[in-house]
């Protein structure tokens, strides 16, 4: 980079990038809350399952990533799945267990884990 006409050609370009998701991907993103609440509740565990199940399921289409909060604390451990064409459904109180479940019924056969969701938490 050699001036601030440069950065600001890149700057523009990756701003029409960002948040974009190629219409072809049909990756299911499983996002596990990795923030000192949801460590202190167990997330390590439900993510080292996940990332284990999918590796011996070998399920290339599917993924597992950490993020920070996701603003919560009272329901951690939480695991929020992103599946092509679907709204984002967010489980809760997630132990290694339930995630494996979440990705049988939810991930593999597309039946969401209603059980597992906020639909009877007062939030």
């Amino acid at each position: 980079m050699k001036s601030l006409e440069e950065l600001k050609a890149i700057r523009e370009k990756m701003q029409g990038q960002i948040g974009l998701r190629d219409e072809n991907d049909d990756t299911t993103k499983i996002v596990v809350g990795m923030a000192t609440c949801g460590i202190a509740a167990g997330a390590r565990p439900v993510l080292k399952k996940l990332a284990d199940e999918i590796a011996a399921r070998n399920l290339e289409h599917v993924v597992v990533e950490q993020t920070g909060c996701i603003g919560m604390c009272q329901f951690e451990p939480i695991i929020e799945v992103f599946a092509p064409g679907q709204d984002k459904v967010t489980y809760i109180e997630m132990t290694p267990e339930r995630a494996v479940e979440v990705l049988e019924k939810h991930i593999l056969n597309g039946r969401v884990c209603t059980e597992y969701t906020l639909r009877d938490k007062n939030v």
